[in-house]
């Protein structure tokens, strides 16, 4: 089954000057005849497509207050030099009286930029960093790697003429979803997934990682004693698809790896989940006993 998640970006550039500040607003911009053009970036609604084998499809819209995995917004502007002339974020649960959601006013003098439009998630204690420094680079800097779309643009502001511009916001992570077949034991309190490549970083402009270095991520078992678990891992690509190897380990109270399996080639692909389950609290599982399989974009099955 397919999916595919894009956010329409409106850019309306009006001759009548607006302010609608967001949670953190930088703007650098200078205007030499000090004319500056109000910009109102508005993100109003999620199409989503889902498409089976079989070619058939049904869509659904939604609005991007109402999606569970995007809880951020980050807004930035650069000139050809690379300059950041405005940065901005919205954070859902986090705006101003008056505030929407996926809606943001600015003002910029006359000239050509680059938009960078990245949307992602957020755990509950909402304390994920997501770095944009420029077209080309961002990385998130704390231990989570939420579910990331991005888009960029060409945006030329030559007139106080209104200008409306339409931009595709795309998921560009992988997502590994580690599943257990066996049962949580007492002593069991974190899982650590190590992607031997890919990364936390990555191009907004492209949607790939920015190195592929790999990365490990521990995640504290929140599955109650004697019931399976379920993981997330996201992850950037160095390419649309790529194989890794992973290795994860459990881990008691001190760190201590209970258990530990390399899964070799496992293959991965931009907008699609792939999903590992096997044994991972008992090292007397049955050899080979992990099988995967992938949603989101497309269905894969693999037996290793």
């Amino acid at each position: 089954m397919k999916k595919f998640f894009f956010i329409a970006v409106i850019v309306l550039l009006a001759a009548t000057s607006c302010s609608n500040e967001s949670e953190s607003t930088v703007n650098n911009a200078q205007n030499e005849n000090g004319n500056s053009v109000p910009v109102t970036v508005n993100v109003n609604e999620f199409s989503v497509s889902m498409e089976d084998f079989s070619g058939g499809a049904t869509r659904a819209v939604e609005n991007p207050a109402d999606y569970a995995g995007l809880k951020a917004l980050i807004l930035a502007f650069y000139t050809g030099d690379g300059t950041e002339v405005y940065k901005t974020m919205q954070t859902k649960g986090a705006l101003a009286e008056g505030e929407t959601f996926g809606n943001i006013s600015l003002s910029l003098p006359m000239g050509s930029y680059t938009m960078v439009v990245l949307g992602y998630g957020m755990g509950s204690a909402g304390d994920d960093v997501l770095l944009l420094t420029s077209p080309t680079q961002a990385a998130y800097t704390t231990a989570h790697t939420r579910e990331t779309f991005t888009a960029t643009q060409t945006v030329n502001i030559n007139s106080t003429n209104a200008v409306n511009l339409n931009v595709t916001l795309n998921r560009v992570v992988a997502r590994l979803q580690v599943k257990s077949s066996d049962v949580r034991t007492a002593n069991a309190a974190s899982i650590r997934i190590s992607f031997a490549a890919g990364s936390k970083a990555f191009n907004p402009t492209t949607g790939l990682a920015s190195n592929n270095a790999g990365y490990s991520h521990e995640i504290p078992i929140s599955t109650a004693v004697g019931a399976v678990s379920n993981s997330l891992n996201n992850i950037f690509l160095s390419s649309d698809e790529q194989e890794i190897d992973v290795t994860i380990e459990t881990l008691d109270a001190d760190g201590n790896v209970l258990f530990s399996k390399t899964v070799p080639d496992v293959p991965f692909k931009r907008n699609r989940a792939t999903i590992l389950t096997g044994g991972i609290y008992t090292n007397n599982s049955v050899a080979g006993a992990f099988t995967l399989e992938t949603a989101w974009l497309s269905d894969y099955n693999m037996d290793f």
